[in-house]
């Protein structure tokens, strides 16, 4: 015999084992909860008519399922007033009470496993422990009960959150205490255990899965996971290049800042404007074939614009030039665009008057400077009146 018990023992585990293919997103403390009521009749298995002695009852139950398989509920029933051996005549409606804590095992997920949501039919076996209290008779007697049971179930709805089920069960008297000779009476007296069929419905609660249920974990395979590790790698690599253009912008921005600063303190030559206007200091600096402003040449405009804020009559006129290389087309334009976007910065961003601002486009030159990165300029002359 126990070779036999050991052999079915390593059955189910094995049966388990395999089943259990499916990984499972993890059961926080609040999930897989479910509350439900059951009703149905009770009726002695030995020393009494299963007929006349039926009694109702109701109950109560509430739950979690830890795993797929093995869970814990508890449960309370309450059986009526009946005239008959198995409930003696009492002075309450409730002939007798009996709470239980039990554990839950899902036979269906044990042994053919859980595929992410459960089935529509399962067989859940139930066992446990309680305490009884009997109304009935003068002993008013107290007892510990066990109980055995199946619930062959049904999970209803799109979420399948609700569940219906069918339970017959045995409930057996262990042990009874109490003043009184109660023992032929006491419904769960260890020589009268009972049979139980009730109806039930259970409600589960959500979880933080977004389901009602466990669900099956996203697992990605080994390809999929390399696959990432090569695009993280691009990217990796991408951003390394656009480092070391970043770098090289700002070689190139410190290089143009030197020969700025190196321009400004050359002393101004009457060659480098023929006319007798009055030629402020400040010069903007621009990239080849470029006539957007940088930023660090922003300083030099508003040295002008605090100028121009400083003396109310002030008129300005807006110079711009263009180094030799290109078309003498292009350059005029060119010029007149650098020009422009100096007047532009002086009346947006400084909130200079545009009336007071006049723009001239002088196109390509190479006598401001032997440096024909210092001939991309535009000049401010003051032609006040």
């Amino acid at each position: 015999m126990k070779k036999v018990f050991l052999m079915l023992a390593a059955g189910m585990m094995a049966a388990s084992v395999n089943a259990q293919n499916t990984a499972i997103t993890s059961n926080k403390a609040g999930d897989n909860w479910y509350l439900g009521i059951n009703a149905g009749v009770a009726t002695p298995t030995l020393g009494h008519a299963w007929v006349s002695d039926v009694a109702p009852n109701v109950g109560v139950r509430l739950g979690k399922n830890l795993t797929t398989v093995f869970g814990l509920a508890a449960e309370g029933n309450a059986y009526y007033y009946q005239n008959g051996a198995c409930y003696p005549n009492g002075k309450t409606v409730i002939d007798a009470m009996n709470v239980n804590l039990l554990g839950t095992f899902n036979l269906s997920n044990l042994f053919a496993g859980y595929k992410g949501e459960p089935r529509g039919f399962e067989v859940i076996a139930l066992g446990g422990f309680g305490w009884a209290h009997d109304f009935g008779g003068a002993s008013k007697a107290n007892g510990i009960t066990s109980k055995v049971a199946v619930d062959f179930a049904l999970n209803m709805g799109a979420a399948k959150a609700w569940q219906l089920y069918l339970e017959p069960s045995l409930n057996y008297g262990l042990q009874s205490f109490g003043a009184g000779n109660y023992g032929s009476n006491f419904k769960y007296n260890l020589a009268k255990s009972n049979f139980q069929l009730n109806l039930g419905v259970n409600y589960k609660f959500g979880n933080s899965n977004g389901t009602h249920n466990f669900a099956a974990a996203q697992l990605r395979d080994q390809a999929e996971i390399d696959g990432l590790n090569a695009k993280i790698n691009e990217l990796r690599a991408d951003n390394n290049a656009k480092d070391g253009k970043i770098a090289a912008s700002a070689r190139t921005i410190a290089e143009l800042q030197k020969k700025l600063a190196a321009c400004e303190a050359r002393p101004t030559t009457a060659a480098v404007v023929e006319k007798t206007e009055n030629v402020l200091q400040p010069h903007v600096i621009f990239r080849q074939g470029k006539s957007t402003i940088d930023a660090a040449q922003y300083a030099s405009i508003e040295m002008v614009a605090k100028y121009m804020k400083n003396h109310k009559d002030a008129k300005v006129k807006v110079q711009g030039y263009a180094s030799p290389e290109g078309s003498k087309e292009l350059n005029q334009k060119l010029s007149e665009a650098r020009a422009e976007a100096v007047k532009t910065a002086l009346v947006k961003k400084y909130k200079i008057a545009a009336d007071r601002i006049t723009i001239e486009g002088l196109g390509a030159t190479d006598k401001l400077s032997a440096e024909n990165d210092f001939n991309r300029v535009a000049m401010f002359v003051d032609v006040t009146k």
